[in-house]
């Protein structure tokens, strides 16, 4: 599938403003609205995962497999990373119990020991967990026709939020799957058809969807407004169509370090607050200005997730293509 420069540079942006969001927050300064990242890597996985089923027909089996072969390997080595750590005494506040740990790798939402927040050992491991809830609804519902599958979803991820806001469940697993978050992957599908049908707003239109989305996005962080799905939802839904209606224009210029850092977005995101955190253990007795802080923080975040790209992320993902080619590789006979 061709490359779409747009989503690759969401995605180097919304990596970036994640990992600013937790550097500013381990080194007392504010950047909330950087966890609004969150909300348009949501909408890009719905616009790239129904491009790519429309591209590429796949199977049920063959799209979970595949997810979970990207998703999950690296996944799994920062978790024992931090599993590790706490078990060394690195990590004094985590507590560790072999419930939270199980649901932590198999994806499945658990309290955290430590503070009762429904969060997996590594923190920003939350988000995979509605990849992994997405993952599952959009592959059943490749056994559908292509006529009634994007109603379908849509139908499915509305019932569970009406059933959030009907019954207000408290377990873990259906408090997290009935927030309305969930209908930003639905949001992404929705641009992807958009996309797909030609019918994706003029450059100049697209231009203005973005200038209100940073205006928006902007107020929320200046004026302290109420930070939520319900908020940035719509916001990162007018971020990503309005890039995207550039792309599609011939108005988005070429950023190739974009580029890169969009590609590299998976490994900076899981890997960067281990960079942080080793950062502000090696400065806790200096007297650095919170923004010194930040930005080193900021710095090593980014870069340790560069190498964990360079060095995890696309080795593992190579080794496991060949694997699964070489077992579904015709024999000889």
């Amino acid at each position: 599938m061709k490359t779409l420069y747009s989503i690759q540079y969401l995605r180097a942006v919304a990596a970036l403003a994640v990992v600013l969001f937790h550097a500013a927050e381990r080194s007392g300064g504010h950047f909330q609205i950087g966890a609004a990242g969150v909300d348009v890597f949501f909408v890009i996985s719905g616009f790239i995962m129904w491009t790519i089923s429309e591209r590429r027909p796949v199977t049920p089996w063959r799209f979970l497999f595949d997810r979970l072969q990207r998703i999950a390997p690296s996944y799994w080595i920062v978790t024992a990373i931090m599993i590790a750590g706490a078990v060394a005494g690195l990590f004094p506040n985590m507590k560790l119990t072999t419930g939270h740990i199980l649901g932590s790798m198999i994806f499945i939402p658990e309290r955290s020991p430590s503070n009762g927040m429904i969060w997996p050992v590594l923190v920003q491991g939350w988000t995979l967990n509605y990849e992994m809830f997405f993952y599952a609804i959009f592959g059943a519902a490749l056994l559908l026709s292509r006529r009634i599958r994007l109603f379908s979803i849509a139908s499915v991820f509305a019932a569970f939020v009406i059933a959030g806001v009907i019954f207000s469940p408290q377990s873990p697993l259906l408090l997290t799957y009935t927030r309305p978050i969930i209908l930003e992957f639905v949001v992404g599908i929705l641009l992807a058809e958009l996309w797909l049908s030609g019918t994706i707003p003029k450059a100049g239109l697209g231009l203005a969807l973005i200038v209100a989305a940073l205006s928006g996005f902007a107020a929320i962080q200046l004026l302290h407004l109420e930070f939520n799905e319900l908020n940035c939802g719509p916001l990162a839904m007018a971020l990503v169509l309005g890039t995207v209606s550039l792309e599609r224009s011939g108005k988005l210029p070429d950023i190739p370090p974009l580029t890169y850092l969009g590609n590299a977005s998976y490994s900076i995101y899981l890997w960067h607050t281990l960079a942080i955190s080793v950062v502000m253990k090696l400065m806790a007795h200096t007297e650095l200005p919170s923004d010194v802080a930040t930005f080193i923080c900021l710095v090593s975040g980014v870069l340790l997730g560069i190498c964990a790209y360079e060095l995890v992320e696309k080795p593992l993902r190579n080794l496991l293509k060949n694997l699964s080619w070489q077992r579904s590789r015709p024999s000889p006979a």
